[in-house]
């Protein structure tokens, strides 16, 4: 038989419940809590004859916050002798949390089994243990420190918020509170790793969201049966529809303008504490080719910056491959001067393409982890001086030729103008299998590749909603924000797949629009 605590047999501690003794209580803690450095017991006289013990984790708490709202009155005599003789010295009522003349703290709960118990000290909550009863009052005094809220690094705009989520869940959950103020923004909350007991929310704006979706997320999140959740990643590989796709499924951001915009879409949001990367789903293929300052600029700016993007994100997956299939098995397609110049180029260099690009692509990609993991101050030093250096020594070695490395550089460049660095990283992966097909092949395996590609993608779902939904499935209405953004008096509605019950944004005539300035 395991022995537990105290040499007893192990118990199940979300049922046990706790003493009246104070003395059985104190000593089942410190065996609970053993060897715990950072456990702070003070010993408390509540009033004459009446002993209490305060226990909190040291470090996770705002101790200005216990001292003054709670030690300070009960020293200056909250609780005072008369009380405490009246009352026979029932500890229950003597400290009833919802009695706010005594401790004005905001949140004050009771527990009654030491799973409710070391779940409150450990979420951040001071217990107090009061001599004579089983009842303890959890005062949530959650602090400690945390980084503030500042801009965000992976998602800097030239116009827009600079606000940025942090670590603190409550935090980032105020910020988008902020935002949207209506009561039709749900906030639901899990806890999930047996060991971390992680706090997750789920928020979702009643009417606008599916609520097939949401009660499919919320199985989902409960179904998690796992040690501990550190980070989004986890969670985003658990509940995601396709694992074994390369595409993601789930966007992240650090914003909260863009988790408002989401929510308003009909989407969900779910907030990790300890990250400041918010998930948001169900999303689309277009909606990652998508950046929150597009709804910021007018909206011919934006279509032309959205139309660099979609360029260049073909430059990103395809470049390289055509160029290996061109200069190896279609030179007739380019012009006689362009293929004379690159004929003489690769004149001295001894690998065929298809390895001359493997060796680039590889070590640029090595090139751009590097710059990631090195210290800020040199990182980007080094990322951009290697690749100068290496890439010169490279052509003059005779080891790849000049058309490559510039070849290389465009594609590296293209990579870094898709919005969604998840995405970017899927497009670099599929660079190198269409590289091969390309090689192998030439042009008809490219065909392939993009074939294999199409299908794959039209088969996805995130949530059960079609990954190139808008245009396979076809909506007319939603390709007013795909490879294009209408003005914004142009979209009334929310796109096909999101909101079925409420489509309508806006109403179609606003001031501003043609329409409405016809009499002016």
């Amino acid at each position: 038989m395991n022995q537990g605590l105290l040499g007893l047999p192990a118990p199940d501690l979300d049922k046990q419940g706790l003493h009246k003794d104070l003395k059985s209580n104190t000593a089942m803690l410190k065996e609970i809590f053993k060897d715990c450095s950072d456990m702070i017991y003070r010993n408390m006289e509540l009033a004459p004859g009446l002993n209490g013990l305060l226990v909190y984790v040291e470090g996770i708490v705002v101790s200005e916050e216990l001292q003054m709202h709670l030690l300070e009155p009960i020293i200056k005599g909250l609780i005072s002798a008369k009380e405490a003789e009246s009352s026979d010295n029932n500890a229950s009522k003597l400290l009833d949390p919802l009695d706010e003349t005594r401790v004005s703290l905001t949140q004050v709960t009771c527990a009654e089994t030491w799973g409710g118990l070391i779940d409150g000290i450990l979420s951040s909550s001071a217990a107090l243990i009061v001599d004579g009863s089983n009842q303890v009052h959890l005062f949530n005094v959650k602090g400690g420190e945390r980084r503030p809220v500042q801009e965000p690094e992976t998602e800097s705009v030239i116009r827009g918020p600079r606000e940025g989520f942090t670590e603190m869940i409550r935090v980032n959950t105020a910020l988008v509170r902020f935002r949207l103020k209506t009561p039709k923004l749900k906030m639901v909350s899990f806890v999930l790793g047996k060991q971390t007991k992680t706090d997750v929310v789920l928020s979702y704006v009643e009417g606008l969201a599916d609520p097939k979706v949401i009660r499919d997320i919320s199985k989902r999140l409960k179904d998690i049966d796992i040690d501990g959740i550190l980070e989004s990643g986890y969670i985003e590989e658990l509940i995601e529809d396709h694992p074994y796709s390369p595409f993601p499924q789930m966007q992240y951001t650090e914003r909260p303008d863009t988790v408002t915009a989401q929510l308003l879409e009909g989407q969900f949001a779910i907030f990790i504490d300890g990250t400041p990367f918010v998930l948001i789903a169900p999303v689309t293929f277009w909606g990652l080719m998508q950046a929150s300052e597009d709804y910021y600029e007018r909206f011919f700016i934006t279509n032309f910056v959205r139309w660099i993007r979609y360029l260049f994100l073909s430059f990103a997956l395809f470049l390289p491959a055509l160029y290996i299939a061109v200069t190896t098995y279609h030179q007739d397609m380019l012009p006689s001067t362009l293929v004379l110049s690159i004929a003489a180029a690769r004149e001295a260099i001894p690998f065929p393409a298809l390895v001359e690009a493997m060796m680039m692509e590889i070590s640029f990609e090595a090139l751009r982890e590097a710059g990631i993991r090195l210290p800020k101050t040199v990182g980007q030093a080094v990322s951009i001086l290697g690749a100068l250096v290496i890439g010169q020594a490279a052509v003059e070695a005779g080891i790849v030729s000049a058309p490559m490395v510039i070849i290389v550089s465009m594609t590296g460049i293209a990579s870094f103008t898709i919005p969604r660095f998840n995405l970017a990283i899927t497009v670099r992966l599929l660079r190198f299998p269409l590289m091969l097909l390309a090689g192998v092949l030439g042009l008809f395996g490219i065909i392939i590749g993009v074939t294999c590609i199409l299908v794959h993608v039209t088969q996805l779902t995130s949530f059960g909603v079609p990954y190139m939904s808008g245009i396979s499935p076809f909506y007319g209405s939603d390709n007013k924000d795909i490879l294009v953004r209408a003005p914004w008096w142009k979209m009334t509605k929310r796109p096909a797949w999101s909101s079925k019950k409420n489509q309508k944004r806006m109403k179609t005539e606003i001031n501003g629009t043609p329409e409405s300035n016809k009499g002016w």
